[in-house]
């Protein structure tokens, strides 16, 4: 009896995922849990790393054999994404480059560009912390990548998933998943990334410097603002007009206050059901067999090459900046010039805080912040128009 039990519950077993698990799966699924720790203990960018973690564990658990023809053993999630089901259709919306504009209608209407319009000097900042992109594409493109390919990689220094994605569906879209995983992972890990570098290329009197309070931002300016840039956008840069036009619209939503629950329901309810079809959707890409080869592994390295050039760019930007002002600058706000909107500020004045307690920079971090966002737009058209894609 017990002799032919053995055989049962070989059979039984051949049914389930368990017996196709790969070292590979193992892999990722650590990958995806430690992405879900660091969400929940440190606290990094939860609304981000829970919802990819997450998807990344569910799509390393392979299924049976007999989810799809030919026998072949993949997670249920894949299956669903490949057969169109619920995550189907949230990669789709990723891919045919739905998502990136709601984002950006979101983050526009819960954003203050005040300190931009205060302090326009700062502006500088959001262009010299892209050297990374420039960097990130050289290297690429070395180490054997096709020109459109290395310009795929080379976004992900400018530190913004929604434009990060844009431009790869333009030019490479088969990179799509190790691209928007490395960007929207190391935008949620900046404050690993990014502190040391600051450190490193500062001085302890330099990171104490406190700044003058700017300047009260009328609000006829606020309400131009988004006009003015949504016209300029769409004459001189129409590759990425869908992105920025969007940003403007969700802003003058939120500026011109007649439109309170419009611009309450784009930074709200419209703005979490987006998040977490992105997150789920970049999490399902993260499959082992499609995610652990060579070409990714160089991916997500490249896009730490461009995260770390892009701030010590923008530190070093503004210790330039330094020599020819007045009333200084703290070095640290260049790193706020890669475009993570609101990360990048909140690191900047956290590091800066740490060293003078009395120090508040989040309002001023803020201005190359968002400059950083228009520095990646502009940088995503001239590789679009370059490259032949715009």
């Amino acid at each position: 009896m017990f002799d032919q039990l053995g055989p049962f519950f070989q059979a039984l077993l051949a049914q389930t995922g368990a017996v196709h698990l790969s070292w590979g799966n193992v892999v990722m699924i650590l990958v995806g849990a430690t992405m879900v720790y660091l969400a929940i203990a440190k606290h990094y960018e939860p609304l981000l790393l829970v919802g990819i973690g997450f998807s990344c564990i569910v799509a390393n658990v392979p299924g049976p054999p007999d989810d799809v023809p030919g026998g072949q053993a993949i997670s249920a999630l894949l299956y669903v994404v490949k057969e169109g089901g619920l995550f189907h259709y949230a990669y789709e919306g990723v891919a045919k480059l739905i998502i990136p504009p709601l984002i950006f209608l979101g983050v526009g209407a819960m954003t203050d560009f005040g300190p931009m319009i205060a302090n326009p000097r700062l502006v500088i900042l959001g262009a010299g912390a892209h050297l990374g992109i420039f960097v990130a594409l050289i290297l690429a493109k070395l180490c054997g990548f096709t020109l459109a390919e290395a310009g795929a990689i080379g976004i992900i220094g400018g530190a913004d998933g929604p434009m990060a994605i844009f431009v790869t569906m333009k030019l490479a879209p088969h990179l799509l998943g190790p691209i928007s995983v490395a960007a929207y992972s190391y935008m949620a890990l900046m404050p690993l990334i990014q502190p040391p570098v600051m450190r490193l290329l500062t001085t302890k009197a330099e990171r104490q410097i406190t700044m003058k309070q700017l300047r009260t931002v009328g609000k006829a300016e606020k309400i131009a603002f988004p006009i003015v840039i949504a016209v300029i956008v769409n004459l001189f840069f129409p590759p990425v007009a869908p992105l920025i036009t969007m940003l403007m619209l969700g802003n003058l939503l939120k500026e011109c206050g007649v439109t309170e629950r419009l611009a309450k329901t784009a930074a709200g309810g419209l703005m979490n059901v987006i998040v977490l079809v992105l997150t789920v959707a970049i999490g399902s890409t993260m499959a082992a067999d499609k995610f652990l080869n060579w070409n990714t592994l160089l991916i997500v390295l490249l896009g730490l090459v461009a995260f770390v050039f892009g701030t010590a760019s923008g530190v070093i930007t503004a210790k330039v900046m330094n020599l020819f002002l007045k009333d200084k600058i703290n070095p640290l706000i260049g790193s706020a010039g890669i475009a993570s909107v609101p990360i990048a500020a909140r690191v900047s004045h956290i590091v800066a805080n740490q060293e003078n307690p009395k120090n508040f920079l989040i309002y001023h971090a803020m201005g190359p912040n968002l400059a950083g966002v228009f520095g990646t737009a502009i940088s995503g058209g001239i590789l679009l128009a370059l490259l032949g894609a715009g």
